[in-house]
């Protein structure tokens, strides 16, 4: 392995047969240099070398970049002349100095990797399974056609979903790198693109583990013999409070409110003691103890690395398999689940003409396999060079969507019983969209069956067992990138980096605690990731397979696992995928969502707050481009050929020594 040297050699011990000492990296004497061609044992060309032979020294790998400090080029001693040939063999070497050769040291030190497979596929599994497959897909499938929205939905996921999912599995397995300097490897002049995506993640993380609060204080308020949402008769309760689950006769009026209604927006939430966004209020010291709670349980699981994460996921990625499963069989036993069943599944076909239906297809199977934050760069950066992320690529994106599938049995079943509760049509009782479908219909519904109190228990604990195992990849995401990108900094002090970065979430996250909290989480929701992440996989799919090559990725993917990916994953890289996401961010963008949440109407300057939070992640991108631009020497056709050209070279294993690929 490349080592540094704290003793200094003259130049001419090179000659005498013994290792030499240059900036710092030791590189073995280019005599007992082992040459080993591509042929023959598959070593990774480069870009500007394809039929060369490529060498690795033996016993120690020579470190590669294209830019030396000195600005001198590549195979010219201090002395500005080409060394000396060898009629045998030679090795490639170049400069490197300061922080550079610090990351790329670390870099050559091994990686650390999942004890188990298993461990990735269920981290991944309960990254992309989140609360959006328990609420969101139900809700958008019945609104845009039933059955008949199953269709643009399974043609979406396979030709723009899946293989954007495979394509950054591939980039994070074979580079080794989190979402910022990975684009070492791939093209430098993107690299404002691994810092947009951190920006994201951490916007992500002020919002998404507040409603994972909401379902804690949930789980607390369910251990009790009587669940507090049943009944009309608590502090909280307004004279418009009906409960129609009661054995009296009662009336429903337009203004009446139904316990769990007023149990949501007035005693987890208040949203009453605020008038909106321009007063939100005070801090609600109830939901703030549950976040903190919430954040202690993820620092712990996280702050050792996947060691310990990939132990954690094999209960909260499980635990909400075996849940779903109670709750489809208690539900498909419930008098009228038949109604939201044939609700859920019955084709309207007149609805796949509309643009709206293709463009929600599209949305969910993009934000459901969740490309784009960095994870899933992360989670494939642990794996072993040989693991078959093909594969892996297609179990979990399947498991994703059939769990979505399914999720819609286990609302649906329930809401048909409560239209048969009401004597209503399904669609009436329907009409809660995002958390209140689960906190509202949903623990509505519960409170009313047999054996109330435990089915509320479980099932508010696997809505919180699904946000925690979403909320530990996002942070990894962030937290593999930072320390790939600074290890001379960060290398050593995961924990305390990692302590730091939850303490800013959880600051973060204090305004949406507030009493009207629930209008800014909304806000970010449909703000500061949508466009945002649409934005960054575009320019990651054209970025991959524009500039750095879709020839050269495939070679890459064949490195790994033996066979190259065919003709429909390269159409899908090059066109069909960015077409996907160009069509998605342009139909977002010509027409912004209007935004309500209980009877509060967004003000239009929310509209334009929010694309300020949405670019003011984006806007890394392009400044990082004129950054590197302007760095870069040279004239401006140099700069920009420099930029897009892959500086450090990719360490490849092989056998029981480390290849760089050259």
């Amino acid at each position: 392995e490349t080592e540094p040297l704290t003793s200094k050699k003259d130049a001419s011990d090179c000659n005498k047969g013994e290792d030499c000492k240059e900036n710092g990296l030791l590189v073995r004497n280019p005599k007992s240099a082992l040459r080993l061609v591509e042929d023959g044992n598959k070593v990774h060309p480069s870009q500007g070398e394809k039929g060369e032979a490529a060498q690795i020294s033996n016993g120690y790998s020579a470190a590669q970049s294209s830019a030396p400090c000195n600005g001198m080029a590549e195979g010219e001693d201090a002395q500005g002349t080409a060394p000396a040939a060898t009629t045998t063999t030679t090795t490639t070497t170049s400069t490197t100095c300061g922080a550079e050769g610090q990351q790329q040291l670390m870099e050559l030190e091994d990686r650390e990797t999942w004890s188990k497979k298993i461990d990735f596929l269920l981290s991944v599994i309960g990254y992309a399974v989140d609360l959006g497959n328990v609420w969101r897909f139900p809700y958008i499938c019945y609104q845009n056609g039933g059955g008949a929205f199953l269709i643009p939905y399974t043609i979406m996921a396979i030709f723009g979903g899946i293989p954007l999912f495979y394509m950054e599995l591939a980039l994070g397995q074979y580079h080794r790198n989190g979402c910022i300097s990975i684009w070492r490897k791939i093209c430098p002049i993107f690299k404002g693109i691994g810092f947009a995506i951190c920006i994201i993640d951490l916007y992500v993380a002020s919002y998404y583990n507040t409603i994972m609060a909401w379902a804690f204080y949930y789980l607390i308020s369910s251990f009790t013999a009587e669940l507090p949402w049943t009944s009309c008769t608590n502090p909280w309760n307004t004279g418009n409070c009906t409960n129609y689950f009661s054995k009296d006769n009662v009336s429903w009026s337009v203004h009446s409110t139904s316990p769990a209604e007023e149990f949501y927006t007035r005693q987890v939430l208040q949203v009453h003691r605020s008038e909106g966004l321009d007063d939100l209020g005070g801090i609600s010291w109830q939901l703030t103890l549950c976040l903190l709670l919430i954040f202690t349980i993820v620092y712990f699981s996280i702050w050792k690395g996947v060691k310990t994460s990939g132990k954690v996921v094999w209960v909260t990625a499980t635990f909400p398999y075996i849940i779903l499963f109670i709750l489809l069989v208690r539900g498909a036993t419930l008098p009228g689940a038949w109604r939201g069943v044939l609700y859920y599944l019955k084709p309207d076909w007149q609805k796949l003409l509309a643009t709206e239906v293709w463009v929600d297809a599209a949305a969910q199977i993009f934000f459901s396999l969740g490309p784009g934050f960095g994870v899933l760069l992360a989670y494939a950066s642990y794996n072993k060079f040989h693991n078959n992320c093909y594969q892996d690529a297609l179990v979990t994106s399947t498991v994703n969507c059939m769990t979505s599938f399914v999720s819609g049995f286990v609302i649906f079943t329930v809401l048909g019983y409560m239209a048969e509760m009401r004597n209503e049509d399904v669609s009436e009782v329907a009409k809660d969209t995002g958390p209140s479908l689960l906190f509202i219909t949903y623990a509505e519904a519960i409170a009313n069956m047999p054996a109330s109190t435990f089915f509320a228990i479980i099932f508010f604990l696997m809505l919180l067992t699904l946000g925690l195992d979403s909320t530990f990849a996002g942070l990894e995401g962030v937290i593999t990138g930072v320390l790939d990108e600074f290890p001379h900094v960060w290398g050593k002090r995961r924990e305390l980096f990692v302590l730091g970065l939850t303490i800013v979430c959880f600051l973060g996250s204090l305004a949406t605690l507030t009493f009207g909290g629930a209008y800014v989480v909304k806000l970010f929701e449909e703000y500061a990731t949508g466009p945002a992440v649409l934005t960054v996989v575009f320019l990651e799919a054209v970025a991959v397979s524009w500039f750095y090559g879709i020839t050269q990725f495939c070679k890459d993917v064949k490195e790994m696992l033996g066979s190259a990916p065919g003709w429909y994953w390269r159409v899908c890289w090059v066109a069909v995928s960015p077409l996907f996401l160009l069509f998605v961010t342009c139909s977002f963008l010509s027409n912004p969502p209007e935004l309500r949440l209980f009877d509060y109407d967004y003000p239009y300057w929310t509209t334009v707050v929010g694309y300020c939070i949405g670019t003011s992640s984006v806007i890394f991108i392009p400044l990082y481009m004129v950054y590197r631009l302007v760095i870069t020497p040279g004239t401006l056709k140099e700069r920009i050929l420099k930029s897009i050209t892959p500086e450090t070279a990719t360490e490849i294993p092989f056998g029981d020594i480390r290849m760089n690929a050259v």
